[in-house]
């Protein structure tokens, strides 16, 4: 049995080890940086282990971030930036508003909605609470929900920033594990909906609950009559979430050339609409290149690491350990979610996937889950810890633009962290979730 095999190999950790995830951790609570964290946790390792001479580390750390696929990062960012700037966002939001203002709660609802469209194009999660926080949680309170539900909302709708396609953590997970983005790309969206489905009536269920917002009395014809009109007015913002899923899914561009293309196309819009200028584009140039230097030095560094654990036989150690516990597929997988959802909890999206991908991998491979599965159910776990108190990123995100306590938003996300990590139990348990839009050869 492919178990017994792996039990047999043992793994003996020493200081080389543990010192350095000492380091991280130390340096963490002091609130350093994370890229300069894992970046001191893997030069210590490298040294003390000597599994990558030091002269090395310099070529390492470059030939880590010397990939096409990672040209796509900044374009999705700088896609993102330009559609704030340009004020197509606000058009998704009217759109969103007019679909489901028939219903209790509309407005709720469409705030979920919006999250998804914004991040179906930014890609990621905490500029997707940002924008939309700024946009809507004035309005919700406005229309009757407490402002720590509101703010938990936003919270819970951004975390499809990295579960629905393009999103940065695919592009980032194909890179460490070798698979095709746009694989992930496809593979994600019946799971991405899901979580958003989830969101939706979760936030229905609880209006129903508390009454927070009124609505609901239209006619079909009143609701036709503004679904048409909001579409009419902005039907245009909708040319680049569409070009992008095209392109991809079409197989027509990759990700990194539908980002360019999304880009432009943003641009000529923003133009067109007179919402930017040529004097623009330093800030947002520079906006963009800000996000997208907290990223990549947090790649560059963490690949080293990666590299110094697979070398000292950490991933091997670690699935001996784990099935030495349980052989039950069922209960493996239940710890690598746990493990995922408390890792989500407390670093950012990018050092979580480039560190923990390559060591629960093998734990995966030794219950016969599909690879694609395994992507699909790490950054889906993943994004249920950034609502997840009390350490969640978005709840930080949140409350840092709207001023509300970080523990009054967490006391409100409990409703939707449950039904999230239904959605993502159901993705480790069903491969047919992540598998069925691939094509057979894929599957």
């Amino acid at each position: 049995m492919l178990f017994s095999a792996l039990q047999e190999q043992t793994v003996v950790l020493g200081w080389d080890f543990f010192l350095p995830v000492m380091v991280f951790v130390l340096f963490c609570a002091l609130a350093v940086p994370i890229w300069a964290s894992v970046g001191a946790a893997a030069i210590a390792m490298l040294l003390m282990s000597g599994a990558l001479p030091l002269s090395l580390v310099g070529e390492s750390l470059f030939d880590g971030i010397d990939a096409f696929a990672l040209t796509a990062v900044p374009l999705f960012i700088l896609t993102g930036d330009v559609l704030v700037r340009s004020g197509l966002s606000r058009k998704f939001l009217n759109v969103a508003e007019a679909l489901t203002c028939w219903t209790k709660g509309g407005f709720g609802s469409a705030t979920v909605l919006v999250c998804g469209m914004f991040s179906a194009i930014s890609g990621s999660d905490a500029a997707g609470a940002a924008a939309v926080g700024r946009m809507t949680i004035d309005r919700l309170v406005e229309s009757g929900y407490p402002r720590p539900y509101a703010c938990a909302l936003v919270a819970a709708g951004a975390c499809t920033g990295v579960l629905i396609p393009p999103s940065i953590a695919y592009i980032i997970i194909g890179l460490v594990l070798g698979i095709s983005a746009s694989t992930l790309f496809i593979a994600a969206v019946i799971p991405g909906v899901a979580i958003l489905v989830a969101i939706l009536i979760t936030n229905l269920v609880m209006n129903r609950i508390y009454s927070y917002e009124g609505g609901g009395q239209m006619s079909m014809g009143e609701w036709a009559s503004n679904l048409w009109a909001a579409i009419s007015d902005g039907w245009y913002a909708f040319l680049v979430p569409g070009i992008i899923f095209y392109g991809i899914f079409s197989g027509r561009l990759t990700p990194t050339e539908a980002g360019a293309t999304a880009v432009i196309v943003t641009l000529i819009l923003g133009f067109i609409l007179k919402t930017i200028k040529f004097s623009d584009f330093p800030a947002m140039l520079i906006s963009s290149a800000k996000v997208n230097g907290v990223i990549l030095p947090i790649i560059a560094f963490s690949l080293p690491l990666a590299q110094a654990l697979a070398i000292m036989g950490v991933p091997q150690g670690f699935v001996s350990s784990v099935s030495s516990l349980t052989e039950d597929p069922y209960m493996l997988t239940l710890i690598m979610i746990g493990i995922l959802i408390a890792a989500g909890c407390v670093m950012e999206t990018t050092p979580n996937i480039v560190i923990m991908a390559p060591i629960l991998k093998p734990l995966a491979d030794s219950i016969g889950m599909h690879e694609i599965q395994f992507c699909i159910m790490m950054i889906t776990a993943l994004g249920v810890g950034f609502i997840t108190p009390p350490l969640g990123l978005n709840l930080f995100v949140v409350s840092g633009i709207t001023g509300e306590s970080v523990l009054r938003i967490a006391s409100r996300v409990g409703p939707f962290v449950f039904f999230m990590l239904i959605v993502t139990l159901l993705i480790g348990f069903f491969p047919e979730i992540s598998l069925s839009m691939l094509p057979d050869n894929l599957r």
